[in-house]
């Protein structure tokens, strides 16, 4: 009788006891290929590298080697989870691809079939799977904080410091798999800029219209721009575009290759939607845009969701001032809130303006405009050996480095270099104009005015030596004293025209990042994208995809 009893009770524990084998077992198997590797030597999956080599040592020694994605021999929703957050990077800009999706797409297949089989998975199939998906954990969890290129490997003045990662991976993925939050952990990595977020569902939207393409995005090329009642071969493409992104209705026209009253009407919408210059016309800038397909858009957008990773924390500060390059545009942010946009004048193609941040301390009204040495050299000395009263007309003078004036008629013009100062004095026709907002930096770049404001209202503002120049300085110059009651808009006004340089530090120190984005996404989430103006995408892009 006790015999019986005794067989009963060790068949109702055999399931338990063998799920508790088979868990010590894939235990030793995980530990034991752990402990056989070699420092030398990658350790990899079925000849996958695994590339957070040192968070799955530590994860897996903290859990004493137990597994994390599979329970009794089966994966777990949280494994399906995190394949499924793995797909969804694409939406960041990134390429799942680069999270072993290939080979856990493998596993996941085989498992399947072997459940639908009645048939238990392998030891060592069940500990590939668990470090493979681990190591995706902790890869996508680095790239999502920190991005996945090295802006500082890039060519290029970018001036951007690599980020360090601010967070235990390790300890993120155990809390993750305790609370079965996958998603919600990994989303805590994002840039806390909201228009990331918005971003990522604007890449989204993307894909979907990507899918659903079957247009010819041949680039179309224009030689001159084309107007109403012109023709171009390229014409039925560009009206196929229009259409495609609806902002054309199909129509009756007499001749596929003209430019008719019907698409110049298109085409200001979409020249208003895109951030050019609504006149209808057919030039260079509107139909590059229009050669982009869904699927450059979506490579636009990732490239500028990694430069979004590499911000700095500067931007989880209340109050701070953007310059998007690729938009000319500064806004003036607080509380995440845009107070203030002005139109912006950038550096040219070969004097770009640099990528950094740094913090805006003072303003200087009435500015001097001290030349560099360069200019000086190459512009002014040839200048005054022609025109003994150039400096006279450009309202500039001689001065020692400690600002002693030098009459010019001392200086000898014809040598290579001189040894003082030229600077331009304060005045409307000063190149600064009126007033300048100063944040050191290595560069020597700043915002300030300038008394050329037609060049506001052209479309490409790629125009400077690298400095940006602000189209409405007042106002900008108001809110940033707004703490200062004494300040009103009729003593900034004469402040800005005094014959004498004044500086006025500010009470605190505004926090002023330089970016370039081609692309982001607005509180709304509608997607803007803009021109490549410095042909900075494609690297960015290559190393994104590598």
């Amino acid at each position: 009788m006790r015999k019986h009893l005794l067989l009963v009770l060790l068949l109702s524990l055999a399931p338990g006891l063998f799920c508790f084998a088979q868990r010590t077992d894939l235990q030793d198997n995980i530990r034991i290929r752990l402990e056989l590797d070699q420092p030398d030597v990658p350790l990899n999956v079925r000849q996958n590298e695994l590339f957070a080599k040192g968070e799955i040592y530590k994860f897996y020694t903290n859990r004493i080697f137990n597994p994390v994605w599979t329970e009794n021999g089966v994966l777990t929703e949280l494994a399906y989870e995190l394949r499924f957050e793995i797909i969804q990077s694409k939406f960041d800009g990134l390429s799942p691809r680069d999270y072993h999706l290939d080979l856990i797409n493998v596993f996941f297949t085989l498992f399947e079939s072997n459940k639908k089989q009645a048939i238990p998975n392998a030891l060592d199939d069940l500990a590939d799977v668990d470090l493979l998906l681990s190591d995706a954990f902790f890869h996508l969890a680095s790239h999502l904080e920190i991005g996945k290129v090295d802006p500082q490997s890039l060519a290029g003045d970018w001036q951007i410091i690599t980020k360090k990662a601010k967070v235990s991976y390790t300890d993120m993925l155990e809390v993750a798999v305790n609370k079965k939050q996958i998603r919600q952990s990994l989303e805590t990595l994002y840039p806390t800029i909201t228009i990331y977020k918005k971003g990522r569902e604007v890449i989204r939207a993307m894909d979907e219209i990507r899918k659903q393409d079957t247009l010819n995005w041949k680039a179309v090329k224009v030689s001159k721009t084309i107007k109403v009642g012109e023709t171009n071969g390229g014409m039925p493409n560009l009206r196929e575009r229009l259409a495609f992104w609806k902002y054309l209705e199909p129509y009756t026209f007499e001749d596929e290759k003209e430019y008719d009253s019907t698409m110049f009407a298109a085409v200001q919408k979409f020249q208003l939607r895109n951030g050019l210059e609504p006149d209808g016309a057919l030039g260079k800038n509107t139909v590059n845009a229009l050669n982009q397909s869904p699927t450059d858009l979506i490579d636009k957008a990732s490239v500028s969701m990694e430069r979004l990773r590499w911000l700095p924390d500067t931007l989880r500060g209340a109050e701070m001032i953007l310059v998007n390059i690729a938009n000319y545009q500064l806004d003036y942010l607080s509380n995440r809130d845009t107070l203030f946009s002005a139109r912006v004048i950038v550096g040219k193609k070969y004097h770009e303006s640099p990528i950094f941040s740094s913090a805006m301390s003072y303003i200087v009204f009435s500015p001097y405009w001290n030349l560099p040495t360069s200019i000086v050299r190459n512009e002014v000395m040839p200048a005054v050996r022609k025109n003994p009263n150039y400096l006279a007309q450009k309202n500039m003078e001689v001065v020692t480095y400690s600002g002693k004036p030098v009459d010019p008629a001392s200086v000898n013009w014809s040598g290579r270099s001189i040894p003082y100062m030229v600077r331009q004095k304060p005045g409307p026709t000063n190149s600064l104009g009126l007033v300048k907002f100063m944040f050191p930096n290595e560069h020597s770049v700043y915002i300030h005015d300038t008394p050329a404001r037609s060049l506001f209202e052209r479309e490409d503002r790629a125009l400077s030596h690298g400095c940006i120049r602000i189209q409405d300085p007042a106002t900008f110059a108001g809110l940033l004293l707004k703490g200062n009651s004494s300040w009103t808009p009729e003593k900034i006004n004469a402040a800005m025209h005094q014959s004498h340089e004044q500086i006025v530090n500010l009470d605190r120190k505004i926090p002023v990042v330089l970016l370039y984005m081609t692309f982001w996404a607005d509180s709304k989430g509608q997607g803007h994208f803009r021109q490549d103006i410095y042909d900075r995408d494609e690297e960015v892009l290559i190393a994104l995809r590598k």
